[in-house]
């Protein structure tokens, strides 16, 4: 069991996934039904309308609304984009147990401790059906997936499915004269049941009350789980129906059970605090899971993902009951992957997709997936592992891939099948197994034991080159020499997942639940990065850099930490190659996939870390990189000089120019921009290169006139300075027309300028000084 999510709360009785959304709900008993998102593992809504515990929740498959029914007899549909209820449902004389929408018609299902079954019209919001015959509790209802048939579960210790064309005919389909009919009966709901819907089958089996019955979802089967602590299984036909089966192992109530979308397995919750898995076909026990202190009230699956949500006394747990990563290896343009019972190769150049070995399975039972491959290219052979989690009943076997091999019928291959949690190669003729006991242990290809190989205790192992391996703890990485029987190096990382070597084996990419770090061959930590979405997978571009993936991005890491989003994702995927602009991958369902990426971000950025600057250059005049983020990352690692060439923005512009000061540029947008504070700015940035050209403009187009004399001055332009002498008369008081004579050291110009602003004493004496003579008196 893999948990994805998990919620506190008070106790939930009801759950419902939504069809497409990666949504939730809940109904508690303490009357408040939660939206979660369980991807990002947050809160989105909670509804609080209801008087009492809320026991029944669902989604509509194709509308924005959702219906809920409690303790107060009432049933809700409520509009989660409005974030409000829209009506209200009244019927019910006792609790309301479940409530479900139909697939097709506009139609609510709803039974209660009232001993009916109702089926409402959402649309007109009217109950059009009472379904009556059970003599205690009705704990469920559900409408069948295709056909017109509902199935209940009582406390009277039956499961009733009731045949309801009668009422699609009415109701659904009107059909000739059957308008006029419906029109006549409408509102005049029979209490006593009618033939709208009618018994089909009565399913006796169960020492008491019944919790929860459902269809199968494609078989004529029926599942059902009561207080006897048991489940049982029902087939069904047109005529009767009869208890095939019946599973026990359960020690207290069954609250819920339902049958796996896709593969042949039951399962089932209690009260007894757990979940159990059951092989359909054999009927036997082959997983449980258990809770210290919680009970299972209620379970629902997704009705396309490979998800599971059950509702117990403190909350709920989302969870997968295998991992969806496909078993796969790639070595050159080979990918090596197990689909089903098959071994297949697909080729990455001519996309060639075949069946190389069948993989001999025992029976029709159940048998858990392969979870990891691993490929020895000189022996042609392949290790697959099946790990449970379970020490005990986890193993690996050991195949040698045919040379030559019919794809349309490949043989049954025998491979030689052993204990361990898993197993890898560290020699062309050798590989490494983690046993039971988590001690390691080093086999020859006819699987016999040549050395034991003393090790810190670690409980997952992965590939690192010939002879060595990497070795995973609970809180560290260690680069061990299976030769020298000693550690190398070591790194921090919790709860690493997968291990990605690049092609020429001096970087490694080490996967975590949301981290990734880059390290090189010793295991010196280069970056670390973190995702806020769970990571799924990763392979090395040509040039170096690590392409990952989340659940719904592709995106990249340079060896520095520089990181970005590629594009995104609909689906998850798991890369096996990057080359050039292309991805191969494969999907949840075992599909080869190609999918193509713009690698140019990435490259641009690794060529400037590199400080290939023709090739940054090329890429600029050529490449269509836009954006405030390219920008800003160059600004930030000191290229602002390389940012002006994706700028038209005239202020931004300015603003880089001026930090990688290129005047040329500068002066082109302060001239379009025409702004005072711009011409400031570049005539500081002029004066501190010396450029005293563009300082002069910036000046005069300013009239900064006090500063352009003294640039004058210093620059030693006498013919501006008697410019600025006639300009201080023309616009300025004459005060500024003494500075500027001052400037030019021209005593006759100074001695007019004081006589013409009415300082005469003044002027006089500084006439007699400039002559030489000496003024005595006033």
């Amino acid at each position: 069991m893999l948990t994805k999510f998990e919620t506190k709360s008070a106790r939930v009785k009801g759950v419902a996934f939504h069809p497409n959304r990666p949504w939730i709900l809940s109904s508690l008993h303490n009357g408040v039904i939660q939206l979660w998102d369980y991807r990002m593992c947050t809160l989105i809504d909670r509804y609080d309308e209801h008087d009492g515990p809320v026991r029944g929740v669902d989604f509509h498959c194709n509308q924005p609304i959702f219906v809920s029914g409690g303790d107060d007899y009432k049933i809700k549909v409520w509009n989660y984009k409005q974030k409000r209820c829209l009506f209200t449902l009244l019927g019910h004389l006792d609790y309301i147990r479940t409530c479900f929408f139909h697939k097709e018609y506009p139609w609510i299902l709803s039974s209660s401790d009232d001993q009916t079954i109702r089926v409402w019209n959402w649309q007109s919001r009217n109950c059009i059906c009472v379904i009556t015959g059970h003599n205690h509790y009705v704990m469920c209802a559900q409408f069948h997936p295709s056909e017109d048939l509902i199935v209940s579960a009582s406390l009277d210790q039956t499961i009733r499915v009731w045949d309801i064309s009668g009422l699609r005919k009415k109701t659904a389909q009107p059909g000739l004269g059957g308008l006029e009919e419906q029109i006549k009966g409408s509102g005049q709901t029979d209490l006593f049941g009618s033939s709208d819907a009618i018994v089909k089958h009565v399913l006796e089996g169960h020492d008491r009350g019944v919790n929860w019955v459902t269809f199968h979802p494609t078989m004529p089967l029926i599942i059902s789980g009561a207080d006897d602590r048991q489940v049982k299984l029902w087939r069904m036909n047109d005529t009767k129906a009869w208890e095939v089966d019946t599973c026990r192992g359960h020690y207290n109530n069954v609250s819920c059970a339902l049958f796996h979308p896709r593969q042949d397995l039951i399962l089932s919750n209690s009260e007894d605090k757990s979940i159990r898995v059951w092989d359909m076909s054999k009927r036997t026990s082959i997983q449980t899971f258990r809770r210290e202190n919680d009970r299972f009230w209620v379970m629902a699956a997704h009705p396309t993902l490979n998800l599971f949500v059950a509702g117990h006394d403190t909350g709920l747990v989302v969870f997968k009951l295998e991992r969806e990563r496909p078993p796969y290896a790639v070595y050159q343009n080979k990918l090596y992957y197990v689909k089903d019972r098959y071994l297949r190769l697909y080729e990455m150049g001519t996309s060639k997709d075949v069946a190389v070995m069948q993989l001999k399975r025992n029976g029709g039972s159940y048998r858990p997936p392969v979870s990891s491959m691993s490929y020895n290219p000189a022996e042609n052979a392949v290790l697959l592992t099946t790990n449970t989690g379970n020490a005990d009943s986890s193993a690996y076997e050991l195949y040698n891939i045919p040379k030559d091999y019919d794809s349309a019928n490949p043989d049954v291959a025998e491979g030689k099948r052993s204990s361990g949690v898993a197993a890898v190669w560290v020699a062309r003729n050798r590989f490494t197994v983690l046993d039971r006991s988590h001690q390691l242990v080093v086999k020859n290809l006819r699987n016999e034991v040549t050395k034991k190989v003393p090790a810190a205790t670690c409980d997952m192992i992965f590939y690192a080159g010939t002879g060595s391996l990497l070795l995973r703890d609970s809180e560290h990485v260690t680069l061990f020499d299976v030769q020298q029987r000693r550690s190398l190096a070591k790194v921090k990382m919790a709860k690493c997942k997968h291990v990605v070597w690049s092609a020429d084996m001096s970087h490694v990419a080490l996967i975590s639940k949301h981290y990734v770090i880059i390290c090189n061959r010793k295991l010196d930590t280069l970056a670390t990065i973190h995702e806020s979405v769970r990571l799924k997978s990763a392979a090395w571009d040509d040039s170096g850099v690590l392409v990952y993936n989340t659940s719904n991005h592709i995106k990249y890491a340079l060896s520095n930490g520089d990181n970005g989003i590629i594009r995104t994702l609909d689906l998850p995927i798991y890369m096996a190659q990057v080359k050039g602009n292309t991805v191969y991958c494969l999907d949840r369902e075992c599909k080869t996939r190609v999918l193509s990426i713009d690698s140019t971000e990435f490259k641009f950025k690794l060529a400037l870390v590199n400080r290939k600057y023709d090739e940054v250059l090329h890429m600029v005049r050529n490449a269509k990189l836009v954006g405030q983020a390219i920008i800003a990352y160059l600004q930030k690692k000191g290229y602002p000089e390389v940012a002006l060439h994706f700028v038209k923005d005239e202020r931004t512009r300015f603003a880089l120019a001026l930090e990688c000061g290129n005047i040329e540029i500068a002066l082109e947008s302060a001239r379009a921009l025409d702004d005072k504070e711009c011409w400031d700015k570049l005539s500081d940035m002029a004066l501190a290169q010396g450029n005293h050209q563009v300082v002069e403009m910036a000046y005069q187009r300013t009239k900064n006139f006090s500063r352009l004399s003294f640039l004058y001055l210093i620059t030693g332009n006498m013919e501006r300075l008697k410019k600025m002498v006639k300009i201080g008369e023309l616009v300025f008081p004459y005060c500024c027309a003494h500075y500027y004579c001052l400037c030019l050291v021209s005593a006759c110009l100074f001695v007019c300028c004081l006589s013409l602003c009415t300082c005469l004493p003044l002027s006089v004496c500084t006439h007699a000084c400039v002559e030489g003579r000496t003024m005595e008196g006033p």
